[in-house]
């Protein structure tokens, strides 16, 4: 008979660098229209996003974004750079929200997989953790690359079959994203808004067969006809470009009460009270809450961490359900929703088991 898998701990860690009131002053120098530049104003006014930190510090300058200067007007680093300042800091991160899932002797990790879509080096952060954990050779790594914001999930899918398939195992997933890395100097309204929202961030998880915590129902995942174009992330000359589609709420709102639907029928699952959403901008979760007929408190802890962090990819999702996992009461059950490329929305089922 096949065991359950349980995400027993989360632990998060962001930089120190608090960079979103500097953006939102610095950006509208990009923006060549007077008429866009007010419209920034008000859609920055209604993101409901108060930090979003960074691996660069702002620079005290007014003229200048960052304080090592990498980032001069219409001058912005090339990839090289920027990957360079991924390597540096990406594993530096990484170890911070390890050190916050305190593990204990007992809780050596077995297996180590690795989420990430703003950074690529080799050897990777996986080598580097197991490195600086001082673990043995033998520990079995995976890096999810390239997969965006709702890769955590498919971090979750793989945590779950290595657990089912070997009990013993103690997996540690990491979800690590530098996405201030990547901003654009640009005069495009649209891309510069996709800016405003992301922000750097890291978490941990503990997962194996110990009924501490939150246990993993299942999952799915559904491709939206049509939608190919309105997520999507590829690597330029000047680090990686992203595009965030205006249209991306409207076209989850119109497919998620079917994903739902099937996704309760499937697991059995009705009596749903926890609802972790990906906190993908404040018109994602409002688009969620519009199509399911939610109680506006039902995303209160999605729109807690967009408050606090931003949209920081990969990591966001697992800041959710970590508070989750500390209000929550035993026996629970929920629903964990992710989007991204695709477009695609990637989904798990789950119930509290206890507190970790």
């Amino acid at each position: 008979m096949a065991v359950n898998a349980y995400i027993n701990r989360i632990g998060k860690a962001v930089p120190p660098h608090d960079v979103h009131r500097k953006f939102l002053d610095y950006a509208p120098r990009m923006l060549g229209d007077p008429r866009a530049r007010r419209l920034f104003r008000r859609m920055a006014d209604r993101a409901q996003i108060a930090q979003r930190y960074s691996v660069m510090a702002p620079s005290p300058n007014t003229d200048q974004l960052d304080a090592e200067g990498l980032f001069q007007p219409a001058d912005f680093p090339g990839t090289k750079v920027r990957m360079g300042l991924y390597e540096r800091h990406a594993p530096q991160l990484a170890m911070q929200a390890i050190a916050a899932l305190q593990l204990a002797e007992h809780e050596k990790p077995t297996h180590i997989i690795v989420t990430t879509c703003t950074g690529l080096h080799a050897p990777g952060i996986d080598l580097a953790i197991l490195d600086r954990l001082g673990l043995d050779r033998s520990v079995e790594r995976t890096v999810v690359g390239f997969m965006g914001c709702y890769a955590a999930i498919n971090g979750l899918k793989l945590a779950r079959h290595i657990v089912r398939s070997a009990p013993e195992a103690i997996v540690l997933m990491v979800n690590v994203e530098l996405c201030t890395l990547h901003l654009q100097w640009t005069d495009d309204l649209e891309s510069l808004l996709s800016f405003m929202i992301f922000a750097d961030g890291c978490a941990a998880s503990l997962v194996t067969a110990n009924a501490t915590g939150l246990e993993i129902i299942g999952f799915d995942a559904s491709i939206i006809p049509d939608s190919g174009d309105q997520i999507t992330w590829r690597v330029g000359d000047q680090g990686f470009d992203m595009r965030l589609a205006g249209t991306v709420p409207a076209a989850i709102g119109r497919a998620l009460p079917g994903i739902v639907d099937d996704l309760q029928n499937r697991f059995r699952v009705n009596d749903l009270s926890l609802w972790a959403v990906h906190p993908g901008g404040r018109t994602i979760l409002d688009a969620v809450e519009a199509s399911l007929r939610l109680p506006p408190d039902r995303l209160s802890a999605s729109r807690e961490v967009l408050r606090r962090y931003g949209n920081m990819s990969s990591p966001s999702i697992m800041f959710v359900l970590q508070s989750l996992m500390q209000e929550a009461a035993p026996g629970e059950a929920g629903a964990a929703l992710a989007f991204g490329p695709g477009l695609t929305a990637e989904t798990m089922m789950f119930r509290t088991a206890g507190h970790a």
